[in-house]
């Protein structure tokens, strides 16, 4: 007779939550500034901003606060792309993303922007990868996170301009940037007309992502996938909708990047509850916890699982497994993606055990497997509630 797991049911707090290795596959650049930033690059650029106030210049960005809908919500990216239009801010912005995502213990974080939206005063496409590549670098070696770039089409900017940042995304294959997007508003702007783009970087071997199914129907996320063959899918709120959809989601191990919280201010989603996260979770889906916009939506990978923790009561070993997908998924090399899981699946049940430990919860030894699962060794004790 199999002992009981004394984990389960154990619900964690968030202090535990922050000390967590953690991935980040689904976060804007360009949403995710600081906002002293926003107000020190609009002063020494001459930028006009809604506000110069950090108080006033939330409110003018709708930071944290429901929107009417997706397109509302992305109307805050015109000032924050007002400020990044010089290597210098790129550089600052792409460093300090990184910086800040190392302090909550995100290991590895997938940055998307699209280098289009930032040549208004005549950098080339190339000086704009190479400058956040260059900060995404620096804050490697100063914090130990990994940073890999995904470049952005827009769906509402010419299918021949995401062509062409297709053609970017192959030129930089291997030298910092690990795959290609599509993103903007899905209504009106089918991403069957971007397949060419994706058609090139498949061709070329080269990792894509999609957003789909956040403000559209699941015929979306079958675009994305049949038509133009994504390997993840951003967002994915719809698919449930959609049953035979989801089984073929879940059979061919297809990750969803799922932004708990911005789905509820852009109103994908009426309210945190209604999330088919916890759904999708207990039905077998590969579903990874990402923050979208850090800035735009205030939020943190920690507060998204605690957010995720709180709605959902998922225990420790449910956010073991959030965060092991997170990692499963991440567009990197077989082999190194597997040693990167072996240390963090043996990272994760040791501080497990001390958590439980802590609170004089009985365990036992675990051994990890060289593929990275768990395979638990007898353990004894009790689950106690949470604190």
């Amino acid at each position: 007779m199999q002992t009981p797991d004394p984990a389960v049911g154990v619900i964690p707090t968030r202090e535990f939550l922050q000390k967590l290795p953690k991935t980040d596959l689904h976060v804007h650049l360009d949403g995710s500034l600081r906002l002293s930033t926003i107000i020190d690059l609009g002063e020494k650029l001459d930028v006009k901003l809604p506000a110069y106030e950090p108080g006033p210049l939330a409110k003018a960005i709708h930071m944290g606060e429901i929107c009417e809908d997706l397109n509302d919500y992305l109307t805050a990216f015109d000032v924050t792309l007002s400020v990044l239009q010089t290597e210098e801010a790129l550089y600052r912005v792409a460093y300090e993303l990184a910086e800040d995502a190392a302090l909550e213990n995100v290991r590895l974080m997938e940055v998307r922007y699209a280098p289009i939206l930032h040549m208004r005063k005549g950098l080339s496409m190339t000086r704009i990868v190479e400058a956040v590549l260059r900060g995404l670098a620096d804050a490697r070696r100063d914090h130990g996170i990994i940073c890999n770039v995904i470049i952005s089409g827009i769906r509402h900017i010419a299918p021949e301009q995401s062509m062409r940042l297709a053609e970017l995304a192959v030129a930089y294959k291997n030298k910092g940037v690990v795959g290609f997007d599509l993103a903007g508003a899905e209504y009106d702007y089918p991403a069957k007309n971007f397949r060419e783009a994706f058609y090139l970087c498949r061709n070329n071997n080269v990792n894509s992502t999609c957003h789909a199914g956040e403000a559209y129907g699941p015929e979306s996320i079958h675009q994305a996938i049949h038509v133009c063959g994504a390997h993840r899918i951003g967002h994915g709120t719809r698919l449930r909708e959609d049953g035979d959809l989801l089984n073929y989601v879940n059979d061919l191990r297809i990750p969803l990047e799922v932004c708990l919280t911005s789905n509820v201010q852009t109103r994908a989603v009426d309210e945190f509850k209604n999330h088919p996260l916890k759904f999708y979770y207990d039905f077998g889906v590969r579903v990874t916890i990402n923050t979208d916009n850090r800035l735009l939506t205030d939020t943190t990978v920690t507060t998204e699982l605690s957010r995720a923790v709180e709605h959902f009561d998922f225990d420790v070993r449910d956010v073991r497994q959030l965060i092991i997908n997170g990692f499963k998924s991440a567009f990197l090399p077989f082999h190194e993606r597997q040693a990167i899981l072996r240390a963090t699946s043996a990272e994760l049940d040791q501080l497990i055990d001390d958590e439980l430990s802590s609170r004089g919860i009985e365990t036992a030894d675990a051994q990890t497997a060289t593929d990275g699962s768990k395979r638990k060794k007898k353990r004894a004790g009790k689950v106690a509630a949470a604190s």
